[in-house]
C-alpha cells in the first residue's frame, strides 16, 4: 500500500496522464494560460476519416490526450514541452502570473488546515477519474443521520436539481415536462482535479445512472469520453472537453486576480456544468435531473475504508504498462472471485492498453466496480458502523460537487436499497459509435453519421424507458389523415423512440384532416400517457372517434394526423 503512494520511476505516459517533476504552481499561475485550454475549435467535417470497421478504438496513444499528432491538453499554467505542437489559438498571458504576496497567503491558509488531512490528500497522485465517480456513488447511497449531519456542516449538497418522481411516485401528470421525467437520471462525472496537471477539468469518466422508482430498476450507461459532439454554443469537441471549455471561457472574462475568488469559480463551474448537461441531454435525447462530480483524490482510501470490493474477474487482465504500480507484476487481475483493495480496484478500472476493446472494455470494468461498491456500502456491516461511516465521509473531503439537496440524497439511498444489483443494467454505446479521426484527433462518432444521434437516442430512450409509459403500456394506433405518403410511419418511428407502444399504423377513412386529433378511449385511466401525448402532439384529447368507420380494436389511443403535422415536419 505504501509502495503505491511513494513516487516511482515510471513511463512518461500512463493512462494518458503526463507525469511531471515540476513543483505545483499557485492558482494564479495555473490560470495564466486559460486561453490555451478552453478555446473552441471549428471543424471541417470533410476531414473526417472513418477507421476500419473492426477498429472501434483505434487510438494511437493511451486516453487520446497525447497522440503523435495531437497537441497536449494542459492544465492551465502548465508549460508545453519545447518539442510539442502548439495549439493554433495559443496566446501569451500579458499579466503577471502571480503577485509576490500570493505564496505567503497560500502558506498562511495551509497553516489553518488539519495536518493529518493535508497529509492524506498529498498521497493520491496517480488515480483514475473513474475512482472519483465510484467514490461519489458511496455518497449517493451512504445515507443516514450521520451523513445528513455531515453534509449540512460541509454545505456540499446545496440543491438545484429536480426530479418530481424522486420523492413521490403518484405524481400529478401536469408536473411532468415530457417523456423521461418518469425516471431519475443522474449525470456522474469524474475529473482529475488539482492533483492532475494535464487537463484537471477534463471529465474523462461520464456515466448516466438512471433509476426507475416504480419498477425498482436502474441503468448505468457509459458515454465514451472521446465522443465527438456539438455543444449548444455551436462548437464541436470531444465530450470530455465540454465542461472545461465552458468553465474557462467564463474565467477568461475576469482579470487574473479575480479568477480564484470563490464567487467567480462557482459561477464558472456552474456555467460549465450547465453546458455539459444541456449538451448530453440533447445528444442522448433524455432529461438529466441531477449531476454529481468528484475528483479522484479520495477514491483509494474510500475503497479501503469499506473493506475493499468483491469482483468476479471473468478474464485475466495483464497490462505491462501498469506493472510499475503493481510491484513489477504485469498481472493486474487473475480469473475468479476476489476482493480488491483501493490500489487494485484502481488498476482494474484504469487498465485499457491490452484490452480487446480498449476504452469500452475499461468502461465495462468501471461499471462492474461501481456495482460491487454499491453492494458493499449497502451491507449492514458498513452502514451500521459509525466509525467506518465517518471515515468514509472523511475520505471525500471537499472533492464533491453536486446539485442534490440533503433530503434528495437520502431518498436516493432509500431507492438504492430497494434495487437488487441483478436489476441494474450495465451498458455502453459500443454498437452505436465507431472510431474516426477529425483534425488529427482520435474520436468516436455515431455510426449513422458525424452529427446523427438518432439511433443513439432511440437506444438510450428505450433502455431508460419512462417509468409511467412502461407501467401503463398503452396501445396506440396512428392513422394518416392527409395525402402525404408515409406520414403515419414517420410518426410511429418517432413515438417508438420514446418508448410508446404503437401497435399499428394506417390510413384514415378520409384524407381531409387539417389538424391532428388525439382520441383517448380510456377516459383518462392512462393519465400519464395521455399527458405525454397531448404535450408531444400539442393537442387536447377527445374521447369520441371522429369517424364511425375507424376500427380502434383494443387500442387505448388513436392518433389521426392532420396537415398541420406535414407543415411542422417541413
Amino acid at each position: 500500500m505504501d509502495n503505491f503512494d511513494r513516487p516511482k520511476k515510471r513511463p512518461n505516459s500512463i493512462d494518458g496522464f503526463i507525469s511531471s517533476d515540476k513543483p505545483r504552481f499557485s492558482h494564479s499561475e495555473e490560470l495564466r494560460e486559460l486561453n490555451l485550454y478552453h478555446q473552441p475549435r471549428r471543424v471541417d467535417n470533410s476531414q473526417t476519416r472513418q477507421n476500419a470497421p473492426d477498429s472501434i478504438d483505434a487510438f494511437r496513444r493511451p486516453e487520446g490526450f497525447t497522440p503523435f499528432d495531437q497537441p497536449q491538453i494542459l492544465r492551465p499554467g502548465a508549460r508545453n514541452n519545447p518539442n510539442e505542437v502548439t495549439l493554433p489559438f495559443e496566446r501569451q498571458a500579458t499579466e503577471s502570473p502571480h503577485t509576490a504576496a500570493e505564496p505567503k497567503k497560500r502558506r498562511l491558509f495551509r497553516k489553518k488546515k488539519d495536518r493529518h488531512l493535508i497529509a492524506k490528500r498529498s498521497k493520491l497522485k496517480t488515480s483514475l477519474r473513474i475512482g472519483g465517480v465510484m467514490a461519489l456513488m458511496l455518497v449517493l447511497i451512504g445515507g443516514g443521520l450521520t451523513l445528513k449531519a455531515f453534509l449540512k456542516r460541509g454545505n456540499i449538497f446545496k440543491g438545484g436539481g429536480n426530479s418530481v418522481i424522486l420523492n413521490n411516485q403518484d405524481v400529478d401528470p401536469a408536473e411532468l415536462k415530457g417523456e423521461g421525467d418518469g425516471r431519475v437520471n443522474i449525470l456522474l462525472l469524474g475529473k482529475g482535479g488539482e492533483e492532475q496537471n494535464d487537463g484537471p477539468d477534463l471529465t474523462d469518466t461520464i456515466i448516466i445512472a438512471s433509476i426507475d422508482p416504480i419498477a425498482k430498476e436502474a441503468v448505468l450507461l457509459s458515454v465514451p469520453r472521446d465522443l465527438w459532439i456539438e455543444s449548444p454554443s455551436g462548437y464541436d469537441s470531444k465530450v470530455n472537453e465540454v465542461y472545461a471549455n465552458a468553465k474557462y471561457a467564463v474565467l477568461d472574462n475576469y482579470p487574473l486576480k479575480q479568477r480564484t475568488s470563490s464567487q467567480v469559480v462557482e459561477q464558472a463551474e456552474k456555467a460549465g456544468m450547465d453546458v455539459l448537461k444541456k449538451t448530453l441531454s440533447e445528444s442522448l435525447g433524455i432529461p438529466l435531473h441531477y449531476y454529481s462530480m468528484i475528483d479522484f483524490a479520495g477514491f483509494r482510501k474510500a475503497i479501503d475504508t469499506v473493506g475493499g470490493v468483491d469482483i468476479n474477474v471473468t478474464e485475466e487482465l495483464n497490462d505491462a504498462s501498469m506493472a510499475w504500480e503493481n510491484n513489477g507484476n504485469p498481472v493486474i487481475a487473475k480469473i475468479g472471485q476476489q476482493n480488491f483493495d483501493g490500489r487494485r480496484a484502481l488498476m482494474y478500472a484504469r487498465s485499457r492498453k491490452t484490452s480487446a476493446r480498449g476504452d469500452f472494455s475499461r468502461a465495462e470494468r468501471q461499471r462492474q466496480v461501481l456495482l460491487a461498491l454499491k453492494d458493499k456500502v449497502l451491507t449492514a456491516g458498513t452502514l451500521a458502523n459509525p466509525i467506518k461511516l465517518n471515515q468514509l465521509i472523511d475520505d471525500f473531503g471537499n472533492h464533491v460537487a453536486t446539485d442534490f439537496s440533503i433530503n434528495e440524497i437520502v431518498r436516493v439511498y432509500e431507492l438504492m436499497k430497494e434495487i437488487d444489483s441483478k436489476k441494474v443494467a450495465s451498458v455502453g454505446l459500443d454498437d452505436y459509435v465507431s472510431g474516426s479521426t477529425i483534425n488529427n484527433l482520435s474520436v468516436q462518432i455515431p455510426k449513422a453519421g458525424i452529427s446523427d444521434f438518432s439511433a443513439i437516442q432511440n437506444y438510450v430512450r428505450n433502455i431508460m424507458k419512462d417509468a409511467f409509459l412502461k407501467s401503463e403500456d398503452a396501445k396506440i394506433i396512428i392513422l394518416n389523415g392527409t395525402d402525404t405518403a408515409g406520414l403515419a410511419t414517420r410518426k410511429s418511428v418517432e413515438l417508438k423512440s420514446y418508448g410508446y407502444n404503437v401497435i399499428s399504423v394506417g390510413d384514415a377513412p378520409t384524407k381531409t384532416y387539417t389538424a391532428t386529433t388525439l382520441v383517448d378511449l380510456r377516459n383518462g385511466d392512462k393519465k400519464y400517457t395521455l399527458n405525454y401525448l397531448e404535450k408531444r402532439l400539442n393537442v387536447q384529447a377527445t374521447t369520441q372517434l371522429p369517424d364511425a368507420n375507424i376500427n380502434a380494436g383494443t387500442a387505448d389511443f388513436v392518433i389521426i394526423l392532420g396537415s398541420n403535422e406535414t407543415n411542422s415536419q417541413n
